[in-house]
């Protein structure tokens, strides 16, 4: 009896438009046989490229328009590493922790980039960094007490990426202006990006555990399942 390829229990939900562009390389990398390993531990490169780019933006401020350039890279390689690991049938359990572990690295590796570089206040960026891990973290909750994996909620992965490119490029628009480190409360954009991916990721944690719960009590027959139409991201 033929064992049928694993599949993933659960996947991120992805927008249609952003997954068109990484079809070409998908067949292109199952021709070649490129293994999907590879491009998870290339999303770590393109996150330390990031990092290094926030680390150095105060010497160099031009860097502060490339590193978000590194940060989508570090998306789009999270994304094809899937798609090749499904096209191909190389996906697997070992798969699946190879693809989530280098995320939580590259999640440190960014904020540490952005809590150095000068631009926001290191404990701010190192706040962002270990809530942007929890989060993580609490979406896999669900997966582990065995309901639904939680992608929910305002600051998932792809909306950190969004916010940090938003305040990178407001302070590289800013700078040298008069007054350029006042915003706020005296703050750069990048770091009230930082404050605001601290609320979101807050408000997200709360969101998951909240769907994983009622999840629970629907699976002991205690209560309703989380509703059907709840935005994911």
């Amino acid at each position: 009896m033929t064992t049928p390829p694993y599949q993933p229990t659960s996947r991120r939900p992805i927008a249609d438009l952003f997954r068109r562009t990484a079809h070409a390389a998908t067949r292109w990398g199952v021709a070649r046989g490129v293994h999907p390993d590879t491009i998870s531990y290339a999303s770590m490169v393109f996150a330390a490229a990031a990092a290094l780019a926030f680390w150095q933006s105060t010497r160099h401020p031009v860097l502060l328009l490339l590193a978000p350039l590194f940060c989508y890279g570090r998306l789009w390689c999270n994304m094809l590493d899937g798609m090749v690991a499904l096209a191909s049938g190389k996906a697997s359990w070992r798969g699946e922790i190879l693809n989530d572990l280098p995320d939580r690295a590259s999640d440190i590796m960014i904020f540490v980039g952005v809590a150095h570089s000068g631009l926001c206040a290191p404990l701010v960026a190192y706040w962002a960094a270990i809530l942007a891990v929890m989060t993580a973290y609490v979406g896999i909750l669900g997966q582990a007490v065995g309901v639904q994996r939680e992608f929910s909620g305002v600051m998932a992965k792809p909306w950190r990426m969004v916010v940090l490119h938003l305040g990178a490029w407001a302070t590289w628009f800013a700078w040298g202006r008069p007054g350029w480190t006042v915003a706020g409360r005296g703050m750069t954009g990048l770091e009230i990006a930082c404050w605001i991916v601290i609320a979101g990721c807050i408000q997200t944690i709360w969101v998951r555990l909240a769907r994983i719960f009622a999840a629970l009590r629907a699976k002991r027959g205690e209560g309703p399942r989380p509703p059907a139409g709840a935005e994911k991201h």
